[in-house]
């Protein structure tokens, strides 16, 4: 009597504990399933990164959502060269990114509440404020994008050097040298306005 073979199956396979470097391979040899576990398994990690990186909590899902997408549409670039999770965070970083410009540039920011109740009773406030916004945006735009990112994350979010460090993918000494770049050129173009 002759062997009947059959194909493995893997309807047994649990792809919540396989590897990120298991699935990654499996994902981009076509396996549904692997690709899915990826995007199931990072995505409280990008939602939170996402938080992180953008005020706007409605921005930060759009971007979280996109990040995942470009997850689904990219992996195939991704080479093993670093962690999987270092190039999601990259991935993550660039997008949000991406989507502050986006939103940058259709900005009409209305001022806070507390802000708003001292203007009606001193509206040059208002100006000033909104003067200063944009000076800062402005200034923000005129510096490598390298050293806006860090500026913002370090002193307008409060990371730590080494919390930008693995979102931007770069070394602690860069996002130090970045930081301290920027802010003198952020510093030489403030003042340059205020003397003219």
């Amino acid at each position: 009597m002759r062997a009947i073979r059959q194909p493995l199956r893997e309807r047994g396979l649990d792809y919540a504990n396989l590897s990120d470097p298991v699935l990654v391979t499996r994902a981009k040899a076509g396996d549904a399933n692997a690709l899915e576990a990826l995007c199931v398994r990072h995505a409280p990690g990008v939602e939170r990164l996402a938080r992180h990186l953008l005020r706007d909590p409605e921005d930060a899902r759009d971007a979280a959502q996109e990040a995942l997408a470009k997850l689904c549409v990219r992996l195939r670039q991704f080479r093993g060269e670093a962690q999987f999770s270092t190039w999601l965070h990259r991935l993550v970083v660039n997008t949000c990114r991406d989507v502050a410009e986006r939103q940058r540039s259709r900005m009409h920011e209305a001022l806070p509440d507390e802000l708003g109740a001292d203007v009606e009773h001193d509206p040059t406030r208002g100006v000033r404020i909104s003067e200063l916004r944009r000076e800062l945006c402005d200034s923000l735009a005129g510096i490598s994008p390298e050293q806006a990112q860090v500026i913002v994350l370090k002193d307008a979010m409060g990371f730590t050097f080494e919390e930008i460090a693995t979102a931007a993918g770069m070394p602690v000494g860069t996002a130090k040298c970045h930081a301290h770049r920027g802010r003198n050129r952020l510093r030489e173009r403030l003042e340059c306005r205020d003397v003219a």
